[in-house]
């Protein structure tokens, strides 16, 4: 993620919380970026032993010393195969590509690692191409190969066509990966996409946190295909939201209110008809039990709120929610919702103070139930 650097120490703190959480592999970083990356892998190494630990390399000899160096149980290798990195970036012909990609695989593999192979911008290779690549670092010994949508241009439907080439075209014994960006806002959708079409792993981040608009997130991935999917994913849910906000509070950064499935919004409620509906019954407005991810149900009280909210509020609070309190409370509410004014726990408890004093001094007009503007 542009401008966001870890020490070591936050490195292992966030490796350890996504091991409780059950991932089965953890990328831990690129060691030869610098010191600090190849210290905090090396001691991620040694901590972890749950879930896989597997560093980042480009297929050179270098890159895999400094993986093996750190301790990791596996590399994730990578090279362009795509005509537009070919030729502006790597400056090598598709078939000085395939020698450094297959030569790369042998000495990892030589090394006792596991290897998973990126294809870098996968999604705009030509497609007898790449699987060419792929059948060639899969016959020197690669255990997954990926298809990587570098800069977030595929989209489903697309996405499973291609993953269903890959799996008819490439033979042999291995595992399929797809690593998706957001740059179209269709991380998580292509993830999916590729899983129903047969992918078997999935790269993911915790909030979908990474270049520029980021990666597929975690949580939404692992949540739809658990709940929408009915596959087990290994995870225990309940922690998500706790490792969500470690991950934020690591990165200086505050979670989006409307981030799906851990943002405050994801199971907070306002509209006085989903109002009604999830206090009869959660299921009329939530697609799983927020406790499921760690989180919590709120409700929110504004000017779309209706009679039930302002009911559940004030017995939430212990006080008895007559008629008239209720009409008046959800006029005042409604009134200062038309001001622009955000409403807290602490204001309707001076709305409901408010409107007690105004019944002993005989006052009935609910505009005098005004709060400071805050």
């Amino acid at each position: 993620m542009p401008g966001i650097a870890l020490t070591p120490e936050s490195k292992l703190r966030i490796a350890l919380a996504l091991e409780e959480l059950g991932v089965d592999s953890i990328e831990a970083g690129f060691p030869i970026v610098s010191k600090g990356e190849f210290n905090a892998i090396k001691m991620i190494s040694k901590e972890v032993s749950k879930s896989e630990v597997i560093a980042l390399a480009r297929s050179t000899r270098e890159d895999i010393d400094m993986v093996v160096d750190s301790g990791a149980n596996a590399v994730h290798l990578f090279i362009a195969t795509s005509d537009i990195h070919m030729n502006y970036k790597l400056r090598l012909s598709p078939e000085e590509v395939i020698e450094r990609a297959v030569t790369a695989v042998e000495y990892a593999r030589s090394h006792g690692l596991i290897v998973e192979f990126s294809a870098e911008d996968a999604t705009r290779s030509r497609p007898e191409f790449l699987v060419k690549v792929f059948q060639e670092v899969i016959n020197a010994g690669a255990n997954r190969i990926d298809i990587a949508d570098t800069v977030g241009v595929i989209w489903p439907s697309r996405m499973s066509h291609l993953v269903n080439y890959v799996k008819t075209n490439v033979r042999g014994n291995y595992v399929l990966s797809v690593h998706c960006h957001n740059d179209f806002g269709m991380a998580v959708a292509n993830s999916i996409a590729a899983v129903e079409a047969g992918a078997d792993q999935v790269h993911v981040t915790v909030l979908g946190v990474g270049e520029r608009a980021g990666n597929a997130a975690l949580e939404e991935v692992a949540t739809a295909l658990k709940f929408l999917l009915g596959l087990d994913v290994g995870i225990r849910f309940e922690l998500i939201a706790s490792t969500a906000l470690l991950v934020a509070e690591s990165f200086g950064f505050t979670i989006p209110v409307n981030k799906p499935i851990v943002g405050i919004n994801a199971f907070s409620h306002e509209s006085g008809i989903h109002v009604h509906g999830v206090l009869s019954n959660p299921l009329t407005y939530e697609a799983i039990s927020p406790e499921v991810v760690g989180m919590s149900r709120r409700i929110v009280l504004g000017k779309h709120s209706g009679r039930h909210a302002v009911m559940y509020m004030l017995k939430q609070m212990g006080v008895e929610p007559d008629e008239e309190l209720v009409n008046e409370l959800l006029k005042a509410i409604k009134e200062l919702g038309d001001k622009g004014l955000r409403l807290d726990y602490s204001d309707i408890i001076e709305l409901v103070n408010r409107y007690r004093t105004s019944i002993k001094e005989g006052i009935k007009d609910h505009k005098d139930l005004k709060i400071p503007n805050n």
